[in-house]
């Protein structure tokens, strides 16, 4: 199988789908990507003695290996017409208190750890956490505790319409970056194939915890229109077999106007891929993903 056109193979390890390989360096949202950062930054905090986590966090009944994993049993704002209505009306993202309120974010939809269901929620009460332990602002917390260590650059958290200003949208104009509420990332796709492949290649967690980050949750069968044969979740990162025999890690994100896809395989040739694609399939932004990694001949050497 032949790699399609618009790829780019950097340093043998770093395989972008984009297009013309100018653009690789251009800031582009990693919209849900941004939860494996996250959860890489929670983790370090458990290496470093900060956090635990297996217990219960305070006053909840849910842990925060459950929180990163989706499995604490709370809503999720993408289901929320308003919501969406609110996004495409260029509007002001809600205060975080309305969010929640909105979601009924204090009923669980199930018993912490007995059941699975996406929550962007979750995300945005381990931003609380990881913000309330390090007594620092999300990104300076991410820059810290992930971006600095693993000597990735160019990557920043976006705040305000401002910060999107120079960023890849797609078809998507005067996006407020708030309606992200666990945080948005942007940076060039280079560097989210690049932290990705150090993340995974244990260039900051320990073997024990890069391990649960890995331990897989399997959320069903195959998924029309998208490359899954077996899918599953870890710990901020998307796991399982795909089309072409092979199993990655990373995550798929999208939001209005464009999507990206960053995943790992660790096989005889390890590689790491990212794509990005205007547009709001996530299936095809994957598939680009996810075909760039089985093109590459798994038995070469690296």
């Amino acid at each position: 199988m032949n790699q399609p056109a618009d790829v780019v193979v950097r340093e043998g390890r770093i395989v972008l789908v984009r297009g013309a390989e100018a653009d690789a360096a251009i800031d582009v949202p990693w919209w849900s990507f941004t939860k494996t950062v996250i959860a890489a930054a929670a983790l370090a905090l458990v290496r470093d003695g900060f956090l635990a986590l297996e217990a219960p966090l305070a006053r909840e009944p849910y842990t925060l290996r459950q929180l990163l994993q989706h499995r604490a049993g709370l809503a999720d704002y993408g289901r929320l017409a308003t919501y969406h209505d609110a996004v495409a009306c260029r509007a002001d993202a809600w205060p975080a208190s309305e969010l929640l309120a909105r979601t009924d974010a204090d009923r669980l939809t199930y018993r912490p750890g007995e059941g699975w269901a996406y929550s962007n929620v979750g995300y945005l009460l381990v931003r609380r956490l990881i913000e309330e332990t390090t007594a620092e602002d999300l990104g300076s917390a991410l820059a810290r505790l992930v971006l600095q260590p693993l000597g990735v650059a160019g990557a920043r958290l976006a705040e305000r319409r401002e910060d999107l200003a120079t960023v890849a949208m797609g078809e998507t104009h005067d996006y407020d970056p708030r309606w992200v509420y666990h945080g948005l990332l942007v940076g060039p796709l280079q560097s989210a194939a690049l932290l990705l492949d150090r993340l995974m290649t244990g260039g900051l967690l320990p073997p024990e915890l890069l391990s649960a980050m890995l331990e897989a949750h399997s959320v069903g069968g195959s998924i029309a229109g998208r490359p899954w044969l077996t899918p599953a979740y870890g710990l901020g990162l998307m796991i399982g077999g795909v089309v072409g025999d092979r199993t990655v890690v990373g995550h798929t994100g999208g939001g209005p106007g464009s999507g990206i896809a960053v995943y790992h395989c660790s096989d005889a040739r390890p590689r790491t891929a990212a794509a990005f694609s205007p547009g709001d399939d996530q299936g095809e932004v994957e598939r680009r993903c996810v075909l760039s990694l089985a093109s590459s001949p798994a038995k070469e050497g690296a």
